[in-house]
């Protein structure tokens, strides 16, 4: 009874071992490949478990999710005006034909990445050298994504890869030339600077100068229309004082002797040399029903 129990028992290990040996489990993100004494005899993409035969068979799984590639280090590239440009970019990739791949690269990830590189770098130089920096950083940066996108794709089919996206993170100058660039683009602005204050004082002083004239007209004109008012004034109390002379000139004479009389006499320093004879005197000397007449 020992003996069966234990060979039942053997008998079910080697089996287990056996299936381990004999099977293999293909996640959703994987593709297998099943090699025959070095030669691929089978692709497995659909998810599951499958069968081979131990010792004979071997399996390689490849994982089919997105991958990044990513630079380290910033690469130079020349632009049409042969200025250098710091580049950094990085490219979105996967697996899409696990056989071609492991033929291609031996199923090795360094090897893909480098050679999807060395595509995204030929393609940068190629672009980049037909174009600005202007269009290089701003004006056309889209459109060179895009191309590269699709030649780096072309190229990575070969290899069993596809290319979903390939991006430039930033393009900017080197520090050597950014100076040289910094330093012409701030003599432009101090020149544009210069003209416009140049045109501004011109500007001003024609504001000025035709600011000064109209003040002059409206001044001119001012003292003009006072002469103007003031001589109107004037002949107005002439003929008031002519009316007013006309109806009584003995008072009016009177009056004004009497006023002349106040302003002579107002302060008591005043002292004034005269002839007692003179027409000054007229009406002090006058007796009241005389300097009435």
């Amino acid at each position: 009874m020992k003996k069966h129990l234990s060979t039942i028992m053997i008998g079910a290990l080697g089996l287990i071992i056996f299936s381990s040996l004999a099977m293999f489990t293909v996640n959703q993100w994987q593709t297998a490949i099943v090699r025959q004494l070095g030669e691929i005899v089978s692709v497995k993409k659909e998810p599951g478990f499958y069968w081979k035969i131990p010792l004979l068979h071997d399996v390689r799984l490849f994982d089919t999710r997105l991958r990044t590639l990513d630079t380290s280090e910033s690469e130079r590239f020349i632009t049409s005006e042969k200025k250098n440009v710091l580049v950094d970019y990085f490219v979105k990739w996967r697996i899409v034909d696990a056989k071609q791949y492991f033929v291609s690269v031996a199923g090795d990830e360094t090897q893909a990445s480098t050679r999807l590189a060395q595509t995204i770098n030929d393609g940068l130089r190629a672009e980049f050298g037909k174009r600005t920096v202007h269009d290089v950083v701003s004006g056309e940066r889209d459109r060179i994504m895009e191309i590269l996108r699709k030649s780096a794709d072309l190229d990575a089919r070969k290899i069993g890869v596809q290319v979903m996206d390939v991006r430039l993170k930033r393009v900017e100058l080197p520090q050597e030339v950014s100076e040289s660039v910094y330093q012409r683009m701030d003599a432009e602005r101090k020149g544009v600077a210069n003209e416009l204050r140049s045109q501004g004082s011109a500007d001003a002083e024609k504001i000025r100068a035709d600011a000064d004239k109209q003040r002059e007209v409206i001044v001119a004109e001012a003292y003009s229309s006072a002469q103007k008012i003031k001589g109107d004034g004037d002949a107005k109390a002439a003929a008031i004082y002519s009316a007013a002379y006309g109806k009584n000139p003995e008072f009016y004479a009177f009056y004004r002797s009497l006023e002349a009389y106040k302003q002579s006499f107002k302060n008591k320093s005043d002292v004034m040399v005269l002839d007692p004879s003179s027409d000054f005197f007229k009406y002090m000397r006058s007796t009241g029903s005389k300097a009435t007449k």
